[in-house]
């Protein structure tokens, strides 16, 4: 976790107990509807959590602080975790798919819309230099959900289309979207074009540093880079118009919201700056 030298303790441990009672829910989930709540409210989140507490995560929210997950195999818990990854999505209660460090996360749709980086067409693809493979995946998809596996036919090698479809998805052009059963094994996931499940289209830049300030407490430009899948420079950009704005500061640490706990106060003459309304684009 990053150093918060200067806010709280030297080695962190305030800024990583402020995070875990903001991630914390009062009661564990047990149904979707709570679920897609929590991701509401966070914004984003991992379903299952790192070594490091680097973000929200489903499972922390359904088993609690300090449950392992699958310490002893597939338990009720991580079955439930698991089956919501593609409830969520199918019901358009949240984007799915591998984005936060590469793993598995959950986006609210409000913040997905945020950082969606196309115009919400089916050939958002287009504009981007992905390896052929994805293009090929985003084309067949441009008719409609398919399942993984079906593509992984289209493509005709299995660690092209996966890799093909984690850049897809780094760059949210595609979701999860439920699973569908098969003649023998587990299910195959479905994927679909995010802009045919969820309306996107419109970026908005200091919304997503918001969110992030506001789930967070405090980060670095490198943390926001690391969960939007932003550059670092594009991350710093972001916080530095978020403190010219009157909606942040800097600390020695990194950058909080202009309401979080110990962050300082805003001079008299830049509180006018607050009430701007919110600027949009990438």
């Amino acid at each position: 976790m990053t150093s918060v030298t200067g806010v709280g303790d030297v080695d962190g441990s305030e800024l990583a107990g402020a995070r875990g009672e903001r991630w914390s829910q009062v009661k564990l989930l047990f149904s979707i509807d709570e679920a897609a709540a929590f991701v509401e409210d966070v914004g984003f989140a991992l379903l299952f959590p790192t070594d490091r507490p680097v973000a929200p995560s489903m499972w922390e929210a359904v088993a609690g602080p300090d449950a392992m997950p699958f310490a002893d195999g597939m338990g009720s818990a991580e079955s439930l975790v698991w089956t919501w990854k593609d409830l969520l999505p199918e019901a358009g209660f949240a984007w799915s798919g591998r984005l936060i460090h590469g793993r598995a996360s959950l986006l609210s749709p409000r913040l997905l819309a945020a950082l969606y980086p196309g115009h919400g067409e089916p050939d958002d693809d287009r504009v981007f230099a992905l390896p052929p493979e994805a293009h090929e995946i985003a084309e067949a998809l441009r008719a409609g959900p398919l399942p993984s596996s079906a593509l992984r036919s289209l493509v005709g090698h299995r660690g092209r289309c996966d890799r093909a479809i984690r850049e897809l998805q780094r760059r949210l052009l595609v979701t999860s979207a439920g699973v569908r059963e098969q003649r023998s094994g587990w299910p195959a996931v479905v994927l679909e074009l995010t802009c045919q499940r969820f309306d996107v289209g419109v970026t908005d830049q200091r919304y997503a540093t918001t969110r992030f300030l506001d789930t967070m407490i405090e980060a670095t430009p490198a943390e926001l880079a690391r969960v939007y899948q932003w550059s670092t420079t594009t991350a710093r950009a972001a916080l530095d118009d978020h403190v010219a704005a009157g909606l942040g500061v800097q600390t020695p640490a990194g950058y909080r919201g202009a309401g979080q706990p110990g962050a300082p106060p805003i001079p008299p003459g830049d509180q006018a700056d607050r009430n701007d309304p919110p600027r949009t684009g990438a």
